[in-house]
């Protein structure tokens, strides 16, 4: 319950009398002072995109060109990169799951901010303290004794036990509200860790079809200079026998240069991946990876889990990072309009003092105070009303990132969804444009032989099967890398994760601490 609705300037202009009723309701009510929180509704929306998408994307019939199906009726299951049906990226996953300091910096941070929410609710209970002091003195003969009795001395020992007790109630649920900013806060961090394990496991298996991809490149390129070598032999009995001029075996001899000049940054780039791969698992790059990626060995998911438009502000762990900060935003207005409430204060004290220690609580020794106390700000310049305006300008901010972050969610699924339906058919017509350019390919290399062409038309056909192979090879990555973004646009599939595994990735967090 609050002492206020969400409402513009509610709040600014707090008069005297207005303060007196402020007062007087919470302290007949005990409510927090404030806006309650509700998070936003989510859009209702029926589709992640126009209705012009299909269902299903194109296909083809070759090894990697089997249609995909978006089927709204399924979740995304929490290993999802086991739709892969790789045992080598199944294994990798799971070492950079156990091993990742990225993941163990950000479990550490989750528990941070609960122990900071825990520490805040020590604030609900009174403080008690107990001291013990003891000391020896001498005063000046020029003065009076300082202690009285029989025998009045100038030298004496002091002991001195006391206990304090404090507390402060939270009449107007300030200290309500800070614990709950803390819970939001700490709420986003549970949210950063799913964040953090769904930008790891996607960047395992980018790396991992990256690796595919280069190898299968590779394997291409060495194709073409197998074959440009060949066609270079030939070229050069033909010159031996006059039946072709230098110009063509020089040609040829371009050609195959150039060829080769693309191979070693394939082979870099593989082996920076590899390094990648390595540390993505936790290990040094001097470590030799176990997993080895070929594109044959990754199969490409055909049934797609995407889920309801209307689930997916629930799912994107960054949208619940954005409402959880919301969340912390709103409860600061609440803090900011209790500070500038009165504030109740409750003190005892209570020990003995003596001058030996085994008399401190007989007699007269012992000594006792309590004290209540009210403070209310009457004249600070305006700190307090500042402050409370500028809690709600954080809320309203917070609420437009909010915002902005479902609108970013909705178009990564967006594009995701339509990067699969286009790259499908890219496959398509790179993989028809291999098998002509290969056909081609062969029929001019057959020629060659009877020398029934010139050197231009093997280029040109040497040329074209090499850039279609390589074009086919990149748009069978695609599609797998394709199907990896929209697994990660969707969330991950965190929320369908086995309890162990959740509690493990929740850590400390309290029973309702997230939703």
């Amino acid at each position: 319950m609050t002492l206020s609705a969400r409402v513009p300037g509610w709040g600014r202009r707090l008069t005297g009398a207005t303060t007196a009723v402020v007062v007087g309701v919470a302290l007949l009510s005990g409510c927090a002072v404030g806006p309650d929180f509700r998070p936003p509704a989510p859009p209702d929306l029926a589709s992640y995109t126009r209705p012009s998408l299909a269902p299903t994307t194109a296909s083809s019939e070759i090894p990697g060109g089997e249609a995909q199906h978006f089927v709204p009726e399924q979740q995304l299951p929490p290993r999802w990169w086991t739709l892969f049906e790789s045992p080598s990226l199944n294994a990798l996953m799971e070492k950079a799951l156990r091993a990742s300091p990225t993941l163990i910096a950000a479990e550490a941070a989750l528990r941070q901010a609960w122990e900071l929410v825990y520490a805040q609710q020590g604030a609900f209970f009174p403080t008690v303290q107990a001291g013990f002091s003891a000391s020896g003195q001498r005063t000046s003969a020029t003065l009076s004794p300082v202690l009285g009795g029989n025998n009045p001395s100038s030298t004496f020992a002091l002991y001195q036990t006391q206990g304090t007790f404090s507390f402060t109630p939270d009449i107007f649920g300030g200290n309500r509200r800070q614990v709950e900013t803390l819970v939001g806060l700490a709420e986003a961090q549970h949210f950063q860790l799913e964040i953090a394990h769904l930008t790891l496991t996607s960047s395992v298996a980018a790396a991992a079809i990256q690796e595919a991809s280069l190898r299968a490149q590779i394997a291409a390129t060495r194709e073409i200079i197998d074959i440009s070598a060949r066609s270079l032999a030939l070229f050069r009995r033909q010159f031996e026998l006059g039946a072709v001029a230098r110009l063509d075996v020089a040609a040829q001899e371009a050609a195959l240069a150039q060829v080769q000049q693309t191979l070693p940054p394939l082979e870099k780039q593989l082996e920076q991946t590899r390094n990648l791969l390595t540390v993505l698992a936790g290990r040094f790059p001097s470590d030799e990876p176990e997993e080895r990626f070929e594109l044959a060995a990754l199969r490409l998911p055909q049934e797609l889990p995407v889920g309801l438009p209307s689930t997916l502000v629930e799912h994107r762990p960054d949208v619940r990072v954005a409402e959880a900060q919301l969340h912390a935003a709103s409860a600061q207005i609440g803090v900011a309009l209790a500070n500038r409430l009165p504030q109740f204060t409750i003190t005892a004290a209570g020990g003995g003092l003596s001058t030996s220690l085994t008399q401190m609580f007989v007699n007269s020794n012992p000594f006792w105070s309590v004290s209540a106390n009210i403070l209310q700000t009457v004249f600070d310049g305006g700190t307090l009303r500042h402050r409370q305006r500028a809690a709600e300008a954080t809320f309203e901010q917070a609420a437009a990132q909010y915002r902005s972050t479902v609108l970013s969610a909705f178009q990564n699924v967006a594009d995701a969804l339509h990067a699969l339906q286009a790259d499908a058919e890219a496959f398509r017509a790179a993989a028809a444009a291999e098998q002509a350019t290969r056909a081609s390919l062969d029929l001019t290399l057959a020629a060659q032989q009877l020398g029934a062409v010139n050197y231009l038309a093997v280029l040109n056909a040497q040329q074209a099967y090499r850039q279609t192979l390589l074009t086919r090879v990149q748009a069978q990555a695609a599609r797998l890398s394709d199907s990896v973004a929209l697994f990660q646009t969707l969330g991950g599939g965190w929320w369908s994760r086995p309890a162990p595994e959740a509690a493990r990735m929740q850590t400390t967090a309290p029973a309702g601490g997230t939703r």
